[in-house]
């Protein structure tokens, strides 16, 4: 359930007032179109119109399929509607339906990264609308019928589909029909029901309801197991009243008349009708563990309450967001259409759909991370009567719906381009959406091209065995969990992770054979610092990070990540007591700040306070052979809040200091200062300094103390729309990342990532 406000209403809830002023403050709509190419100088408007768009024009003559490659139409969908069937509000014109298709245009761009422009048709005639449909087909990638009444949008679909070349496909029946067919998957298996032998009921015999019909007996549902119905009862063989082609295809033979004789010992029953459609007696009436999806929006044909109150036993989906299992579309359309214009399908097919519910129901019993949690106001779902389908904000959506569907696309020949790589093509997803995984995926790759075995020093935690889970899921290697088994396993069964899974091990530092060895190493180091053996011995026994680096230090794991129960810099000392500095090397920390497209990388965010001129130099290095391995060319700025001697000042002297101390040690990257922030970011700001040493704008700022560091990057993460990962630890011997206390799994997941790969450097 969502959170209520002292009014009771749920947070999600809006007033009219508030609809109405979201949609009109500042530009009034939704959309807006953004040149993806620059349009500053008269070469770019020569390149982009007259003369230079003549060569793409004469390229796509002579080959239509090179529109893929010159124009948006790859990335390009049309929403469509005439407004016959808006929302639940009925026949209220195309005009009215704008607000509808504009946001449908906004969940594509926002789930899925497609282009998309609403269109709204002026005609309740189906002849008229599909000639005008028919003829935008080189201008789109894909056609998103919307919003049109039943059994015109039937018509309409099927007809567009013939004519086109490109996936026609209307989300009112197919999206609601993969939504619930995944749900229904779920559904299934967790009562321990068959596909053959379930009876199932369908109250409705619209648009939706059709598609589920037809999707779930193209999964393996026996028709004869199945009876629809709609306002006048049984839609059975024989029936004259109120009939149609479309309901005549779902006739059975049955002695069942009307709705109640219908639910009678059924096992599912899917409602796409309206409120209070479904009573006490019919659901009483049905089998153990009914499976009621009641859809009929904004009101359910019943709600999960007053279910609740006849039985115990249901498994309920509905189509609200405050209530559990949401058949939400915005689950299926952003993704269908995203993986069927990346393989430039010729259609969407009901291979593409199946493959689309599969993979959603599959997707359900996942694990879920931090993100998904969140949506859920904080409590975890795990998969049973309560978390049957996903989530719409569920990240991992992009990476595994777009993937099935192109996956089918292709093997049921209606793709026109192959994918030779769909496990590449996830990754590439995953990125297009979340900055943070387009600027760690090369490093992803490479670990995985070289598995390291990563301590997670606090396995008793829930954080880190869900980010154990996760790095073993992606195959970055061995996740080596420190801590106690019984209580961990205890705590896993609890929070239904999996600790079993291959390329997870438990390590328990009571009983390891290990310990002997590292308490001597330890004691080596610091005996002649203070510590007793006893102390040293005590260290290795109750103290995870001390027995975790050592790990680490003795080749036993390759690298390590800690920092969810104690601050960093504690976590730091507790390391460097067991790992020495990378021999003429400096520890520092940096952070990777990603900001509208652009990545610096900010030092020292982590270790050191006031540096000197010769520790900035120091970390000038750090950072730049960081930049380096992470797979940029260095642009090393030393900032100060002066700029090449103006104002003058002691601290910005001492940032001179270094440049000078690099100058001296002939630095192999490219670096200068002192210089503002402006300075070193703007290129338009530092052609005011033609003697500026820097080929262009800085992608690593050398921050003057480390109060400087921390505030800018947090400001950044807090106002400035940028991502900030980090600080990671740099300079040490061994290969360890230090996480925030508030982590999430994802983050933790990074930063073992990142362990993984600078254990390789």
């Amino acid at each position: 359930m969502s959170a209520k406000d002292k009014s009771g209403r749920s947070a999600t809830s809006v007033t009219d007032q508030e609809a109405l002023d979201f949609h009109s403050q500042g530009r009034p709509g939704k959309l807006e179109i953004s040149p993806t190419k620059p349009m500053a100088t008269q070469r770019d408007l020569s390149l982009a119109y007259s003369p230079g768009v003549a060569v793409p024009v004469k390229a796509i003559a002579a080959d239509p399929a090179s529109a893929y490659d010159y124009t948006t139409r790859g990335n390009m969908v049309a929403v469509i509607s005439n407004g016959t069937a808006i929302l639940g509000l009925g026949n209220l014109g195309a005009l009215a339906s704008k607000p509808v298709m504009e946001g449908k245009s906004v969940l594509f761009k926002r789930f899925a990264d497609v282009d998309s422009i609403d269109l709204e048709v002026d005609t309740e005639d189906a002849d008229e609308f599909i000639n005008c449909v028919r003829f935008l087909g080189p201008s789109f990638g894909g056609i998103n019928l919307e919003d049109i009444k039943a059994p015109e949008c039937f018509i309409i679909e099927q007809k567009l589909r013939e004519i086109m070349d490109i996936p026609v496909f209307h989300d009112d029946q197919h999206g609601t029909a993969i939504i619930a067919t995944a749900g229904l998957i779920n559904a299934l298996q967790l009562t321990g029901r068959d596909l053959k032998t379930t009876r199932l009921v369908c109250n409705g015999a619209g648009a939706a309801a059709i598609a589920c019909v037809e999707l779930i007996k193209s999964m393996g549902f026996a028709p004869e197991n199945i009876i629809m119905c709609d306002t006048k009862g049984v839609i059975y063989q024989g029936r004259t009243e109120g009939m149609n082609q479309w309901k005549s295809a779902h006739a059975v033979k049955t002695d069942r008349r009307t709705l109640e004789d219908a639910m009678d010992g059924a096992d599912v029953v899917l409602g796409l009708s309206q409120k209070g459609a479904f009573s006490e007696a019919m659901i009483r009436s049905m089998a153990e563990k009914p499976i009621i999806f009641a859809m009929a929006n904004p009101d359910p044909e019943i709600t999960p309450e007053e279910v609740s109150a006849i039985r115990d036993d249901a498994i309920m989906a509905t189509g609200r967001s405050d209530y559990p299992n949401q058949v939400n579309n915005v689950l299926c359309f952003p993704y269908m259409f995203r993986g069927a214009l990346d393989v430039h399908a010729s259609t969407i097919n009901e291979a593409m759909k199946i493959a689309a519910a599969e993979a959603l129901a599959n997707l359900a019993k996942e694990d879920v991370p931090d993100d998904v949690a969140a949506a859920y106001q904080g409590n975890r779902p795990r998969f049973g009567p309560q978390y049957i389908i996903p989530v719409p904000f569920d990240p991992r959506l992009i990476s595994s719906i777009p993937v099935a569907v192109a996956k089918a696309a292709m093997e049921s020949g209606v793709a026109r381009k192959t994918l030779p790589d769909l496990a590449a093509y996830g990754r590439q997803l995953s990125a297009r959406r979340d900055p943070i995984a387009s600027t760690l995926q090369r490093i992803y790759e490479r670990v995985r091209r070289q598995p390291k075995r990563i301590v997670f020093a606090e396995g008793e935690e829930v954080q880190m065995m869900r980010s154990a889970l996760a790095y073993v899921n992606q195959e970055l290697g061995t996740a080596l969990l420190l801590g106690r088994e019984e209580q961990m396993r205890e705590m896993a069964d609890r929070e239904g992770i999996d600790l079993d899974r291959p390329g997870i091990q438990i390590v328990n530092a009571r009983i390891s054979k290990r310990t002997g060895a590292y308490t001597d190493y330890l004691y080596a180091r610091l005996q002649r610092k203070g510590y007793l053996f006893r102390d040293a011995q005590r260290l290795i026994n109750n103290d995870r990070n001390h027995f975790a680096a050592c790990m680490v230090a003795l080749g036993d794991a390759d690298g390590m990540v800690t920092g969810i129960t104690r601050n960093y810099s504690t976590a730091l000392e507790d390391v460097r007591r067991c790992i020495d500095p990378k021999p003429g090397h400096r520890v520092i920390g940096v952070s990777l700040a990603l900001c509208r497209g652009r990545t610096v990388l900010v030092a020292d965010t982590a270790v050191h306070d006031m540096p000197s001129a010769e520790e900035l130099a120091d970390i000038a290095e750090e950072a730049a052979g960081l930049a380096r391995r992470l797979g940029y060319f260095p642009r090393v700025a030393m900032l100060a809040y002066s700029t090449f001697g103006h104002p003058s000042g002691e601290r910005s002297e001492r940032v001179r200091e270094a440049v000078n101390i690099l100058d001296r040690r002939r630095v192999d990257f490219e670096y200068d200062g002192e210089m503002g922030a402006d300075v070193a970011l703007n290129a338009r700001v530092m052609e005011q300094y033609p003697f500026c040493r820097l080929s262009g704008t800085a992608n690593v700022l050398v921050m003057p103390a480390f109060h400087s560091a921390s505030i800018s990057t947090k400001m950044l993460q807090e106002l400035g729309g940028s991502t900030v990962i980090g600080p990671l630890l740099v300079g040490l011997d061994k290969s360890v990342q230090i996480v925030s206390m508030a982590a999430k799994d994802s983050d933790i997941v990074n930063m073992a990532a990142l362990a993984a790969h600078n254990a390789g450097s």
